[in-house]
């Protein structure tokens, strides 16, 4: 295997490894599913805030959404279902205000 290959391999590994630590990092509550808000209510909100949302999805028990904040910054991020509070993954550092 030339180096160059190696390299990529390795690289991408990497990638994929760090998407799949951000995932396994997040406390999400246990709330009862029917009392979860819809997930339109929820990029609805973020829009209002200046988000742009490209997508809005199931995570265990979190919504996770994938889009760009008001800042205009990409993020993923987690969302309590009930209340619609940001969850941050552990270690990460607040970064935007929970969608109210």
């Amino acid at each position: 295997m030339t180096s160059m290959l190696r390299s990529t391999l390795a690289l991408l590994l990497a990638a994929a490894g760090g998407a799949a630590f951000a995932h396994g990092d997040v406390d999400c509550p246990n709330e009862p599913k029917e009392q979860w808000r819809p997930q339109m209510e929820l990029q609805r909100k973020l829009v209002d805030a200046g988000w742009r949302v490209r997508q809005v999805k199931t995570f265990a028990t979190c919504y996770e959404v994938y889009g760009f904040d008001a800042k205009g910054e990409r993020v993923e991020a987690f969302f309590n279902p009930k209340t619609f509070e940001r969850i941050e993954p552990r270690g990460a550092a607040a970064s935007a205000p929970a969608a109210k």
